[in-house]
């Protein structure tokens, strides 16, 4: 129990803890945003009531989940004074730049506009309520590009140097532009929008398979699986390009990735390490699942033959990351979550070529649906995995090759650290158990189809199962 007297092992801990739980909310918010985007143009579009229902009722847990991530996303920001003002003052001059962008470019974007798209149905036109729900997702979004782009210059800090323990911007066009900027941007934009399609269409799913609503439903998981075709495969090639970047720029992380101890020289092809256990101590793997000659092929090196993998013994032990078991598997969960979402769009494209998810039919594919729901809390495992790797393989670093960890960490008694790690720990719990009740009470209720439109006359609903809705059928002199 040594760490609990280790201020930097504290914070670290502290910081995992709250950017991992924090994670899970921008994901949904930044997908969904673009999902009502697209179901509020359809309904402007074509006046179908089904369309302006569906964002009525997603736009209820689009602003719990956005009012979840703010209360977790501000004390994380903190962090950067508490627990890590050295990092803070050695590198400030960019990277509060940058995440002070993320708070005046994005965030207050998002903020500004979030009440008109959530209470402002009634109150303004159409038109500026699409215009305003256009820049929730605008400003969602952002925050991606922004915290990216941070996080990106601290895997291959560009644009500067380092001068009495300070980093000195010269180009802040450069530090932006990083070389792992574009592909870490694109690569989470991406799982964003694949978790919150398939978030989405897990919900649909459940009331398919519960029988509410089918038909209603079936209109969202479409559009889910419609996105899905494009944005599965893509996000795996995106993942590709990722690996090849980290092979180029930060050998040490892709070592620890693979569980890769010895270097293999040009000549050779390196074997991929299916399953494995790393033992750090040794040095060495206890077993391992290898394909021969397969990580070479994996990462389509130019020089196949020629081009070394350098294994972890190349740095010393205070120089390479440590948890490999961590970021092996985290790598290989985010990897396998990546493939087995794009196997479920494959099997709902067919069966969807197949007529089988038409109104009448969908609610017979049970399995389909329930592999949905299952589904539905992958990407947000593979999200936070694939942060781990990113993170913790970046170590013994925080501005991976400038600034080491160690340096970077606040002075303060490892109790003070302990305790509020505590404190962090038992409030986010409390967070999660609030936002699973609220949550599930609004998808248990199901969406109002009793609301009027705007600008358009709407037949009065009733109520023929607890929280479902229908429009009433009956003649006026029935209904009064």
């Amino acid at each position: 129990m040594e760490f609990l007297s280790d201020t930097v092992v504290l914070s670290r801990m502290q910081f995992a803890l709250t950017a991992i739980f924090h994670m899970l909310w921008p994901v949904l918010s930044t997908g969904m945003a673009i999902y009502l985007v697209i179901v509020e143009g359809v309904w402007l579009k074509t006046r179908n009531p089904d369309y302006y229902y569906h964002a009525r009722f997603w736009s209820k847990l689009y602003l719990l989940n956005f009012g979840v991530g703010v209360a977790t996303g501000i004390p994380m920001e903190f962090q950067f004074g508490t627990n890590w003002a050295p990092f803070s003052e050695a590198v400030g001059n960019f990277f509060g730049s940058v995440i002070g962008f993320e708070a005046s470019w994005a965030f207050m974007l998002e903020a500004a506009f979030l009440g008109i798209m959530v209470f402002g149905w009634e109150r303004v036109h159409p038109i500026i309520h699409f215009i305003s729900t256009i820049l929730v997702a605008t400003g969602a979004n952002l925050s991606t590009l922004w915290i990216l782009t941070a996080s990106s210059w601290m895997q291959t800090p560009t644009g500067g140097e380092m001068v009495n323990g300070k980093f000195i911007v010269h180009d802040y066009f450069q530090a932006i532009f990083n070389p792992f900027m574009a592909v870490s941007v694109s690569h989470m934009f991406i799982a964003t929008l694949e978790t919150s399609l398939f978030v989405i269409g897990g919900i649909s799913a459940w009331y398919i398979l519960n029988n509410r609503q089918s038909a209603f439903f079936s209109k969202a998981f479409k559009i889910a699986l419609a996105a899905a075709i494009a944005v599965a495969p893509l996000q795996i090639y995106i993942g590709h390009l990722s690996a090849e970047q980290v092979y180029y720029y930060q050998p040490s992380k892709l070592a620890a990735m693979e569980a890769q101890w010895d270097t293999i020289p040009g000549g050779q092809s390196a074997n991929w390490s299916i399953v494995a256990l790393p033992n750090e101590k040794a040095e060495k793997n206890d077993w391992e699942i290898a394909i021969p000659n397969g990580l070479g092929y994996i990462l389509e090196l130019k020089q196949k033959l020629s081009a070394p993998v350098r294994g972890l013994k190349e740095w010393k032990p205070e120089d390479r990351p440590h948890l490999v078991g961590l970021i092996y598997y985290s790598f290989r969960i985010m990897v396998g979550i990546g493939f087995l979402l794009a196997g479920l769009m494959l099997w709902s494209t067919l069966q969807w070529l197949r007529g089988k998810l038409s109104p009448e039919n969908i609610a017979q594919q049970r399995w389909l649906m329930r592999a949905w729901i299952f589904a539905a809390p992958l990407g947000y495992i593979a999200v936070d995995s694939g942060w781990i790797v990113r993170c913790v393989g970046r170590q013994p670093w925080t501005v991976y090759g400038l600034l080491r960890t160690a340096d970077s960490a606040s002075h303060v008694p490892a109790t003070n650290v302990l305790v509020s790690l505590i404190g962090f720990a038992v409030t986010y719990s409390i967070l999660f158990i609030g936002y699973l009740y609220f949550g599930s009470r609004i998808i248990r209720r199901g969406p109002r189809l009793d609301l009027p439109m705007p600008g358009m006359e709407t037949k009065p609903a009733v109520e023929t199962t607890p929280g479902q809705f229908v429009p009433d059928e009956r003649p006026v002199e029935a209904q009064q």
